[in-house]
């Protein structure tokens, strides 16, 4: 990664905590109602990079949501720093699956456009933008369009759109789940330079094992739906992490306890569909 003015990108590091406080979210559908996140409490330190895991149906990225405001708790509630959270807000950055980038807009723009309308971000919208692209890398590309950008290169670009408003918290919903194996390692290790420099909590949602092991400090496990956090792993895996620690017995003790608990909440949720459907095959 290319080296960045890091005062430019002051942050208090006091800030950034995370509550999410006996939460539990339901959604009726034609008349039925389905609880998809159940009783969940987690605290998330300033600072910190979690990972949720989970099977498919878990309640991962409704969780996530919650903390982003875009999902309000049926019961409980989300704290950012003692403030409960009710709406979308840029203290929170969110980074998506899919890019979300204004194709209209230059890659410059797209950086730009969250400290022109919060006013958030110190200084000039576009030489905030600028840091940024130097950050990611991509000053080459300012003047480009998404279209004209590589799966990874769009990627980088929504990472950096999320920072430019010096959020407290970093929000990621699978967002390398897209990407080649090659280019999504790239990413990871890109992430985890962005991370020790800019010193934010990051909340990172992803169904991949190594993935989680490899970026975090701690795993929560999701249970089969209805989602609750089951298990609250830390991982003991000195920092920085380089691509070799993928094959040290610590990381193989980490990944085997994971798998291990998302392939038993697999079953378990395998079963509960063939029971709920009376033994009949879903597919």
């Amino acid at each position: 990664m290319p080296e960045v003015n890091t005062h430019t990108m002051k942050r208090e590091l006091s800030k950034g905590e995370v509550v999410i406080d006996n939460v539990s979210v339901r959604f009726t559908s034609r008349n039925v109602e389905n609880l998809a996140v159940k009783a969940t409490s987690v605290k998330i330190k300033p600072g910190e990079f979690v990972c949720i895991l989970g099977p498919s149906g878990s309640g991962k990225s409704t969780l996530l949501n919650c903390v982003a405001g875009f999902v309000k708790p049926s019961d409980g509630c989300v704290l950012v720093d003692d403030i409960e959270i009710t709406e979308p807000g840029p203290d929170r950055g969110m980074v998506f699956q899919q890019y979300s980038l204004f194709p209209w807009q230059t890659i410059r723009e797209n950086i730009a456009m969250g400290p022109l309308v919060t006013g958030r971000a110190k200084g000039d919208p576009y030489e905030v933008a600028d840091t940024f692209l130097d950050m990611i890398g991509l000053n080459a590309y300012a003047d480009s369009y998404p279209k004209e950008l590589s799966g990874g290169m769009q990627q980088r670009v929504g990472i950096a759109r999320a920072l430019a408003n010096y959020p407290d918290v970093l929000l990621m919903d699978e967002p390398f789940g897209a990407l080649d194996s090659q280019t999504r390692l790239m990413m990871q290790q890109n992430l985890l330079d962005i991370w020790r420099e800019f010193g934010i909590t990051v909340l990172f949602v992803t169904h991949d094992v190594d993935e989680a092991v490899y970026l975090a400090d701690r795993v929560l496990i999701m249970s089969a739906g209805p989602g609750e956090i089951i298990a609250d792993i830390s991982i003991d895996i000195a920092r920085p992490r380089g691509i070799d620690v993928m094959s040290s017995p610590e990381f193989s003790q980490f990944r085997n306890v994971c798998h291990e608990k998302i392939r038993a909440e697999s079953i378990r949720a395998f079963e509960k569909q063939t029971n709920k459907s009376g033994g009949k095959s879903t597919n």
